[in-house]
């Protein structure tokens, strides 16, 4: 179940990047579940990572090796998530990167390892090392739909986004794939989300831009309100072509990059687990941009409003005990209105008096909805995407490690 059609794109070459899939059998036997990239030498590799208290080994040791230098391998596994395990969660994300580095010979620290799954259970390392060699063999410019499928795990399709833009008349490439379907509700990034382009970018600058666009993006989106332990978003720039340098090449750049990021982003809340509907909760007129966010998530994390969303209910009462319950000071509520597609449900914080129920209901029945609530406090407008809570979302959660 997902929302809106979804195909996923030809994928041109990133050169300077080869992507190898092979099946390891870490939850299922014969899927698809370890990927790896080898990135070109030199290149500038930048990420960002969950803030979760309890984040999983690789992230701790991905944070590590990437701190180290020169990053030329990312290593993703799916169906464990190697969280919760403690030194000896950390021993096995550091001996597959072991593993990886002995086949193609560099060292462990080049290697930033990912993972995704089952929270609390140890790492199928031999597995993994038994599946390396096919992953490396696999090795090719042409895998990005492969890795798209072999770094999913409750998700139903794969999700990928390209981009192609003109910088000092030459092209420049980005591709960009991620997962990601429940545990949804990031503090940095989103389940896992890898980011490719031909450009040549400084680190330093890489992550600065990686960073704003994490924010605007994969920050602004919550499927269940729950932080993951694995969130990792990699970017790499692997310096084949342009160098992206002066405001007017940087702000090409980070313009392409942040509309990559953002549709990546929001195929991901489209295929939310359960998923029905696709909802941007849009808060205008508020005081500053913290006050819009708690008010857009206060909105969009509310069981309440997701299950009326789900059932076309215009039961618009849980929208207005969304928004006031946010602890706002001197909050004028005969300030506010609140649309639905385009229905005035709410003016000067009562039923705006052309509603109807029929109106209502007829904005709730369609797939795609847009709730605008405006405050009347100022100048500061943020967005957040998110889906409804069906029946279905409880079913994958309590059928997850069956």
């Amino acid at each position: 179940m997902a929302v809106g059609e979804s195909v996923f794109p030809r994928m041109p070459v990133i050169a300077g990047v080869r992507i190898g899939v092979a099946s390891a059998g870490i939850k299922k036997p014969g899927r698809r579940d370890l990927v790896v990239f080898e990135l070109a030498e030199g290149a500038s590799v930048a990420a960002t990572f969950t803030k979760n208290a309890f984040c999983a080994a690789p992230v701790t040791v991905a944070k590590r090796h990437l701190g180290a230098g020169d990053v030329r391998y990312w290593l993703v596994n799916t169906g464990n998530a190697n969280a919760g395990t403690g030194d000896a969660g950390l021993e096995a994300a550091e001996a597959c990167c072991r593993g990886l580095a002995s086949r193609v010979g560099g060292s462990a620290e080049s290697v930033l390892p990912f993972s995704t799954g089952v929270i609390g259970e140890p790492l199928p390392v031999e597995r993994i090392e038994a599946a390396l060699g096919a992953a490396v063999e696999n090795l090719d410019e042409d895998n990005w739909e492969a890795a798209g499928h072999g770094i999913l795990t409750t998700d139903t399709r794969p999700k990928g986004v390209t981009r192609s833009i003109e910088i000092d008349g030459r092209r420049v490439v980005l591709n960009g794939i991620s997962k990601g379907s429940g545990m949804i509700c990031p503090n940095m990034a989103t389940m896992l989300a890898f980011v490719a382009t031909d450009a040549k970018i400084e680190p330093a600058l890489l992550q600065r831009l990686l960073a704003d666009a994490t924010e605007r993006s994969f920050n602004r989106i919550t499927v269940d309100s729950d932080t993951s332990t694995n969130d990792a978003c990699a970017l790499v720039a692997t310096g084949a072509g342009v160098a992206i340098e002066g405001e007017a090449a940087v702000a090409a750049f980070s313009s392409a990059l942040f509309s990559l990021m953002l549709e990546l982003a929001q195929l991901i809340v489209r295929d939310g687990e359960g998923a029905t509907k696709f909802i941007t909760v849009d808060v205008r007129e508020a005081s500053s941009q913290a006050e819009a966010l708690e008010i857009a998530y206060s909105v969009a994390h509310s069981p309440l409003v997701k299950t009326a969303l789900y059932a076309s209910d215009a039961n618009w009462g849980r929208l207005l005990m969304a928004v006031g319950k946010t602890p706002i000071e001197q909050f004028d509520v005969a300030r506010v209105a609140i649309e639905l597609n385009g229905v005035s449900i709410v003016e000067a914080g009562a039923r705006a008096p052309a509603y109807s129920e029929e109106a209502g209901s007829a904005a709730l029945a369609r797939e795609e909805i847009e709730i605008v609530i405006r405050l009347g406090r100022g100048e500061w407008r943020e967005r957040v995407w998110t889906s409804d809570l069906s029946h279905e979302y409880v079913s994958i959660n309590a059928d997850y490690r069956s």
